[in-house]
């Protein structure tokens, strides 16, 4: 059986050529999946039933649902997604005045084993396909209108897994969210987020992605960032520097950096010294700070108010481009880092 939201619509018609039935009856499956998002091949009630058989011997239509849905005292909705293998994800919905952001993921897990992040104390166990990503966000899509009265006006892959390390599904559901039959929505209102996987990082300079890249950074020196991201001992921070030069050469892209403040780790004048000699070396446009959300897993603490006010008042003094990005959800186990397929009885999944 093959799910038939990865057969393409001239594929789709060839089929049909196969089996003697007219090539429109291809473009009603396609409307049924993409526009109306079909949950069954038997809910597709223009077609003739013989054909709906047919469809239904070879083809599968595989869905996400919503399985649990938790809601902050700040609004921020979290949920638990179900997959059809019985894999979960969580997706977060976090509104602002302004905007409502959807947060996703890209895998079952992570392999990355950061050591501040929940997801990273999970295996990985698989990538998420592109449909599933997309009936991720539109899922999220639809609890947005519902809760907030709203569409999503952005999307960000900072949820569960690297995005580079599904690099093709990730690509392949963007393409589909930004498409008139899909949400319609422009790149540059979509983020990715990464670990630092150079090496894809310079595949989207050559596939000239328009959404927006950001970096998670969270230490400005090679000894302190593999000391917490694992995989900085591969893709260290000089092999970053040169693979977000070729990025936005090729792009022309917002970068952002994304760094977590950790209490007597990262959180010196001297470690922002060096972050503004980093920011320097990189075209990027903006440093995200970020509030540390503790885990139960990690040894980790968030630093004082005075030490943030300190280190963002020194960035802003060397003419940086900063914002301090206040945590949100925390009170659900939403907010970045957090992660972590935790249920409501408090068992992870």
């Amino acid at each position: 059986m093959k799910n038939l939201r990865t057969v393409a619509l001239p594929e789709l018609q060839q089929v049909f050529d196969e089996w003697g039935e007219p090539r429109y009856r291809a473009a009603q499956v396609h409307d049924w999946i993409w526009k109306k998002y079909a949950a069954s091949i038997a809910e597709m009630s223009n077609l003739p039933k013989p054909v709906r058989e047919k469809l239904e011997a070879n083809y599968f239509i595989p869905k996400v649902a919503i399985h649990h849905t938790q809601e902050s005292e700040d609004g921020t909705v979290k949920n638990r997604f179900v997959l059809h293998d019985n894999n979960y994800i969580e997706g977060v919905l976090i509104p602002t005045d302004t905007r409502v952001t959807a947060c996703v993921s890209s895998q079952v897990g992570c392999s990355l084993s950061c050591k501040f992040c929940a997801t990273g104390y999970l295996p990985r166990t698989r990538n998420l396909y592109f449909d599933e990503i997309v009936d991720e966000v539109t899922l999220l899509n639809e609890q947005s209108l519902k809760h907030y009265g709203r569409k999503l006006s952005n999307i960000v892959f900072m949820g569960m897994g690297e995005p580079l390390l599904n690099y093709k599904e990730v690509l392949k559901a963007i393409e589909k969210i930004t498409t008139p039959e899909g949400l319609g929505m422009s790149p540059r209102r979509i983020t990715v987020s990464t670990a630092g996987v150079a090496k894809m990082i310079r595949q989207l300079g050559d596939d000239g992605v328009r959404f927006k890249l950001a970096l998670s950074l969270h230490a400005p020196t090679d000894v302190q960032r593999s000391e917490v991201m694992p995989i900085n001992d591969s893709n260290n921070i000089a092999a970053l520097v040169d693979a977000l030069n070729y990025f936005y050469q090729k792009t022309k892209g917002e970068i952002t950096l994304e760094y977590i403040l950790f209490k007597d780790f990262n959180d010196g004048i001297k470690d922002a010294e060096e972050l503004v000699k980093l920011f320097r070396k990189i075209p990027a446009d903006l440093i995200n700070l970020i509030e540390y959300n503790p885990i139960g897993q990690a040894r980790f603490q968030k630093p004082d108010e005075a030490t943030t006010d300190a280190f963002v008042r020194y960035l802003e003094s060397k003419k940086v481009n900063v914002h301090l990005r206040r945590s949100r959800g925390k009170d659900i186990d939403a907010a970045c880092g957090q992660l972590a397929n935790v249920d409501s009885e408090g068992a992870v999944a």
